[in-house]
């Protein structure tokens, strides 16, 4: 383990671009999209001049490729370069294409299969490195431009990790020069490595539940920023120093517990569904403590694993039972709901939502950001659908969009 004073002294020399959005890879291109989410972790694309309204079928399709491999991964477009996770024939394997959907490189990372056959967590990019977290555990660290595996480790095997019964799905933060992620269990909850090396730094000796499918999210609460952690028993603000916990509440899940939270001044709201819904809570600083404080909660929200995103003073997402909802952040209250498309995932970019449906057809549909009402601007259907849920977020980087389906990557052109 690295002494608290050899951590401040590695904090003291990372390069000043890490500081503009907490908890991004560092150096992202303006546009790029560069891990789980976005640069933010928060389901905002930085790209603008998009199209505000589709053409009947849609934008235009620029590529279409198959062989990415079988999973519900999501992407990572930086620096040039697009990078997801899927399964092969006898290897789980992190793949890299270029911008045009040629393959430059496949990096083996595990055993295939688990409960829902296909790796389901998004790569991060960070500079020159790409990190990925198998099924089964399996984490790899690779250069971003060859592949070429720098450290591996098993977050089974090695750090005695427990997750639920489909695996393990979350996406691993780089923040600094640490690579923060969730093994679970009575070891610890949560473990903190040296990005280079995947050596252990720290591990949450006061947090020992076991890990869900949520991804860790840095963020600033109170003037002292800490990584936020969402189970299904607790909802923990952790020190990034340390491995202390810092506050924690609890918020009983059900079943599984998979949507990233979101934080927005010093509040932080989640949702999950199997009936569950959403809460608010108030994160405050009293001397050297914090705080938690419910402010609400509701069954407005009970979104299962399409993720939800905020936009000004208002969250969408999909609710089930209710359809697409638009509800506002700090008061709960519902402004709007709509079944004008089916259950499905969302991303925002440029004053719009990209909502894409799980089932059938794979319907995308465009839908301005407004808390007014469901403003639907162009829909199509995807091609090639798989047969499977299209459980894949959308990605929208440099001008355009993504869309995977187990082994099928689109890419759309939606620049203005």
């Amino acid at each position: 383990m690295l002494t608290h004073r050899v951590l401040a002294a590695l904090r003291f020399v990372l390069p000043v671009v890490i500081l503009v959005a907490a908890g991004a890879p560092s150096a992202a291109i303006a546009g790029d999209w560069p891990q789980w989410r976005g640069v933010g972790r928060d389901g905002h694309s930085t790209d603008t001049g998009l199209l505000k309204a589709w053409p009947k079928g849609g934008p235009k399709l620029v590529w279409k490729i198959t062989g990415v491999g079988i999973g519900y991964s999501s992407l990572a477009v930086a620096d040039g370069r697009i990078y997801t996770l899927g399964d092969g024939k006898d290897r789980s394997a992190l793949v890299a294409m270029d911008l045009d959907g040629k393959r430059l490189w496949s990096t083996p990372i595990g055993k295939t299969g688990g409960n829902y056959a296909g790796t389901r967590s998004t790569p991060t990019v960070d500079g020159a490195l790409v990190y990925a977290l198998g099924q089964f555990g399996d984490l790899v660290c690779a250069d971003a431009k060859t592949g070429a595996e720098k450290w591996r480790r098993n977050l089974e095997k090695e750090f005695a990790g427990q997750v639920g019964g489909w695996n393990y799905a979350e996406s691993p933060l780089v923040d600094g020069n640490l690579l923060v992620c969730a093994p679970g269990g009575s070891r610890g909850a949560v473990v903190a490595l040296d990005k280079m090396t995947g050596q252990a730094v720290w591990r949450t000796e006061d947090y020992k539940d076991h890990a869900e499918y949520t991804s860790i999210i840095a963020a600033e609460i109170g003037g002292q920023k800490q990584y936020v952690h969402f189970s299904d028993q607790n909802l923990v603000g952790i020190s990034p120093d340390t491995g202390r916990v810092l506050w924690s509440v609890k918020r009983q899940g059900s079943t599984a517990v998979i949507t990233t939270p979101i934080v927005a001044d010093n509040m932080v709201y989640v949702t999950s569904g199997y009936g569950v819904g959403c809460n608010l809570f108030k994160i405050s600083k009293s001397g050297s403590k914090f705080v938690a404080e419910q402010l609400y909660e509701g069954k407005d929200m009970v979104n299962h694993h399409g993720g939800v995103v905020k936009v000004g003073d208002y969250v969408y997402g999909y609710s089930d039972g209710k359809g697409w909802v638009c509800q506002e952040f700090k008061s709960g209250a519902m402004k709007w709901k709509s079944k004008e498309l089916g259950k499905g995932s969302i991303a925002y970019a440029d004053g719009m939502l990209y909502l894409r449906s799980e089932d059938g057809k794979g319907t995308v549909a465009l839908v301005e950001a407004t808390p007014d009402g469901w403003r639907e601007k162009g829909r199509f259907d995807q091609p090639d659908r798989s047969g499977q849920n299209s459980w894949s977020h959308p990605v929208i980087a440099n001008g355009r969009l993504y869309l995977r389906d187990m082994d099928v990557l689109l890419a759309y052109d939606v620049k203005a």
